[in-house]
């Protein structure tokens, strides 16, 4: 059984131009093109294009899309750990949904502020198992252990602080400028001064790598299509290595 690239396009929720593209630079191919030149598409070609959709709202670009698929060649295994992580992203959103419905309710009158249930859902512990993977359990527990003694407040100004340095350089990424232009190195001491702040990192401990940890967080971001969405995707995260990388030979 397949379906014309029309009925894919609707029901995918994409256009029959997109998929034309995605034929013309070997993203996925139709499973056979009509006598009328109408693409169409079985099963396995259906497959491919949920794991693209799945990876570009993850923020990635389509030559990095390619170089994923190329790569993860065993698609259960890549489903299913894409599956996982959609699991977890869902209950971090109910969570999130839960907390923000609860604060509309105490701003109405109806309840009391509850910083503990404020901020539910807002999960800074995500990435528990690579911080201790990377840098320790002594790492993560002393940065969980500090977040956790913020106040609402604290908490709130830390949040925008670091939304505020991540639009910072998906803006300047855009813009064109080079990693090695004064604005993006701004950017990196910025960056620097923000890791500084967290306890646990090597760049607070004495004698820490400071340098090696800066430039593999970099290289971290481009690798995780987790971390590059923070930076607008791959192309974004890749601009940030390099500015990092840069301004940690130089100062680090």
């Amino acid at each position: 059984m397949d379906w014309s690239i029309q009925e894919i396009a609707k029901i995918a929720g994409t256009t029959s131009r997109t998929l034309r593209h995605y034929d013309d630079i070997g993203l996925l191919k139709p499973s056979r093109t009509g006598h009328n030149g109408y693409r169409y598409y079985d099963g396995p070609a259906l497959v491919q294009l949920q794991r693209i959709l799945l990876l570009r709202e993850l923020g990635l670009g389509l030559p990095a899309i390619s170089e994923v698929l190329d790569r993860e060649t065993d698609t259960v295994k890549a489903l299913s750990s894409h599956l996982e992580w959609l699991a977890k992203e869902q209950e971090r959103l109910t969570r999130q949904i839960a907390s923000v419905r609860q604060t509309i309710d105490t701003m109405k009158g109806n309840g009391k502020y509850m910083a503990q249930n404020m901020f539910d859902g807002f999960d800074h512990t995500q990435y528990k198992d690579e911080v201790e993977e990377r840098w320790g359990k002594d790492a993560y527990a002393a940065s969980d252990s500090w977040w956790r003694g913020m106040s609402a407040d604290e908490m709130q100004q830390w949040k925008g602080r670091v939304q505020k340095l991540g639009a910072d350089w998906i803006s300047a990424s855009q813009s064109g400028i080079s990693p090695e232009s004064a604005e993006a190195q701004d950017l990196a001491r910025r960056h620097v001064e923000w890791l500084r702040g967290i306890p646990g990192t090597p760049t607070t401990a004495p004698g820490g790598d400071i340098k090696g940890y800066v430039i593999g967080l970099g290289e971290m971001y481009v690798a995780d299509p987790r971390f590059a969405a923070n930076y607008g995707g791959e192309s974004g995260a890749t601009f940030v290595r390099d500015a990092l990388r840069v301004y940690a030979e130089k100062n680090l």
